[in-house]
């Protein structure tokens, strides 16, 4: 849902268990998104920002985010990171392709700029989450992980480590629509690093609302952190 801010306050107030808004900022000027990242959240006292998961193209390791990254960090904006403008759209024009694979895709090269980039590294408290369960790269961190040693001068111009010791540092949804890939996505980032989300009210979203989740068999406490006690912390 969305609210005009002179209304957002009161909304908030009236329901301050059940909404949490998240704002948006005009990430092609920097400067005023840094404004915005301000205004929003410490005047309307939202939690955090969503981002595409390219600027005009760039990707989120340009060099030109960073001072965006610092303030963020500085004054604890959480951001969520959502594809858009799919890599490949070019070739995606049938079968609902730039949904099924230019996500998935987009959400990975989001990510994985991000860490060799050396954004993670550069700013350690920032908390970011990848939607879409991180695109394909919990099932791809293997093969990242050995790109890493095997072609280091090409994955590690900016001097990172392993990515697989980056896990812990970001969190993913867990918009799978499949258990058993949200049961590895889970043993991939570990069980405090996976929040529900719902994509609703698209037609790929959870439109039963975690109800594959509460048929699951998982323990309660399991279920309570990707339902709520993940992205509350």
């Amino acid at each position: 849902m969305l609210f005009r801010s002179d209304h957002l306050a009161e909304v908030v107030a009236q329901n301050p268990k059940r909404i949490v808004a998240m704002g948006t900022v005009p990430m092609q000027d920097i400067e005023l998104a840094i404004r915005e990242m301000q205004r929003c959240v410490n005047e309307l006292g939202m939690p955090g920002l969503q981002i595409g998961s390219n600027i005009n193209g760039r990707n989120l390791d340009d060099p030109e985010l960073f001072p965006f990254y610092k303030e963020a960090e500085r004054i604890g904006c959480r951001l969520i990171v959502h594809p858009w403008e799919m890599l490949g759209n070019d070739r995606l024009d049938k079968y609902f392709s730039p949904w099924l694979v230019g996500m998935p895709a987009e959400t990975t090269l989001a990510l994985t700029s991000m860490l060799f980039g050396g954004v993670f590294d550069t700013f350690p408290d920032l908390r970011v989450l990848f939607t879409h369960a991180g695109g394909s790269f919990p099932f791809t961190l293997g093969r990242i992980s050995h790109g890493w040693k095997a072609r280091p001068d090409l994955c590690n111009v900016h001097g990172v480590s392993d990515p697989r010791t980056y896990i812990g540092k970001f969190w993913v949804d867990g918009i799978t629509h499949d258990l058993a890939a949200l049961s590895y996505v889970i043993d991939v980032m570990g069980e405090d690093r996976v929040c529900y989300g719902t994509d609703y009210p698209f037609p790929l979203g959870d439109l039963e609302h975690g109800r594959f989740i509460e048929e699951s068999g998982w323990s309660h406490e399991l279920r309570e952190k990707i339902f709520c006690d993940n992205a509350l912390n």
